[in-house]
């Protein structure tokens, strides 16, 4: 029977002199997490790794002070699949979750997102399979996408950063293979985010190249103003416009813009995405869900949301998650969602993918690996191995 032997937890810090809508980067930190089971591999034991998403702080408390220990207090017989042969990931995430209320998303989703995402790459790497392979075979009946769509985000605000530098941030993407780029708005007056915008449009070939994000920044009016004045750009899509919880707000704003909207990333569980469906007029032929598991939960959790979705009549396609992570990469391409974010120049090491791996047309493929991949991302995975040297 498959065991875990140990789980190790450290902060790591990803910060920045970046700047949305809404926060700076300065002190922006991730948890990263190990956990090693008893199953040997070419002389070592497998371990799984996870670690969160950026724009939230590591939540190395929640983890170490109640998570981590209740999983290791779980009976080895509860955590594992009915052969004991590898690991259930909803046995553990029941295990971890025990004597948990509802409500309460904010910090708690985060934390066992990490822990989530570290026994997925554990329990492929056991089957000895790349996850998007494992995926696809419990899931889709073997069907996998063979390559993922991907956009660049960036176009943060930095001090003393002016027009010539964000164009010239904007064609590194294009240069490294991306078709479609995000920038920031929300963080400066409209009239200054419309010279933004109409900067980047310039090294584009077509508007639908662009999307935009304001990160939760408007009230209604505020939201609305800039509704009206991004309509005729024919932008790819017009990102969280306000707090991620006004569902009424969002209600409103769809009957002052015609194209397509984001919104999702800040929502961490079933109740919540459900409830973004029931009541804030999402529309599901044009508006782009992104819910990101590694700070909802993990992909038990995720499943369940996509279980609510198709409930409601909406295609997987519509799900494009944020953080840009290879987690959600591997769902991407196994469970059939309409692409991923990417992170190519910030928060490194933990943005972008595995090394070597090109991006064409904004398409990039995954590394024929066993699990999540994060081995073929050798910076990321240098700070990852760390927890397991000593």
């Amino acid at each position: 029977m498959v065991r875990i032997v140990d789980i190790r937890e450290t902060v790591v810090p990803i910060k920045s002199e970046i700047r949305n809508a809404y926060i700076d980067f300065s002190q922006m930190t991730v948890s990263v997490l190990a956990l090693v089971t008893d199953v040997m591999r070419q002389g070592t034991p497998v371990v799984g790794y996870g670690f969160n998403s950026n724009g939230r702080y590591a939540p190395s408390g929640l983890l170490r002070d109640r998570f981590i220990p209740r999983l290791r207090a779980a009976e080895p017989a509860t955590l594992v699949d009915e052969n004991g042969e590898n690991l259930d990931p909803v046995r553990v995430w029941d295990a971890v979750m025990r004597n948990e209320k509802p409500g309460g998303h904010g910090e708690r989703s985060v934390a066992v997102g990490v822990l989530d995402m570290a026994v997925w790459d554990a329990v492929a790497k056991i089957a000895g399979l790349p996850l998007f392979r494992l995926l696809a075979n419990r899931f889709r009946g073997g069907l996998f996408g063979s390559k993922v769509f991907v956009y660049a985000a960036g176009g943060y605000y930095y001090p003393d950063k002016g027009l010539p530098a964000l164009q010239n941030e904007m064609q590194g993407y294009l240069d490294l293979g991306y078709s479609v780029v995000k920038i920031k708005i929300g963080g400066a007056p409209l009239s200054e985010d419309l010279q933004r915008i109409e900067a980047v449009l310039k090294i584009l070939k077509t508007p639908d190249q662009l999307a935009v994000d304001a990160n939760g920044r408007f009230d209604l009016e505020t939201a609305v103003a800039y509704a009206h004045a991004l309509a005729p750009y024919g932008l790819r899509w017009y990102e969280e416009a306000g707090d991620p919880l006004d569902y009424q707000l969002q209600a409103k704003l769809a009957n002052h813009y015609p194209g397509a909207m984001a919104t999702g990333e800040n929502l961490f569980s079933l109740q919540d995405a459900r409830n973004l469906i029931r009541y804030a007029q999402m529309r599901s032929d044009r508006d782009i869900l992104q819910f990101d598991c590694a700070l909802s939960y993990g992909l038990v959790e995720y499943l369940r949301i996509l279980g609510m979705l198709k409930e409601y009549g909406w295609s997987p396609t519509r799900c494009i998650p944020h953080g840009g992570h290879q987690m959600s990469l591997n769902i991407a391409a196994g469970l059939g969602l309409g692409g991923n974010e990417s992170y190519p120049g910030i928060f490194q090491p933990f943005g972008g993918f595995a090394d070597g791996i090109a991006v064409e047309d904004s398409y990039v493929k995954l590394p024929e690996i066993p699990g999540v991949g994060f081995e073929a991302k050798s910076e990321m995975f240098r700070v990852m191995k760390a927890l397991t040297d000593n």
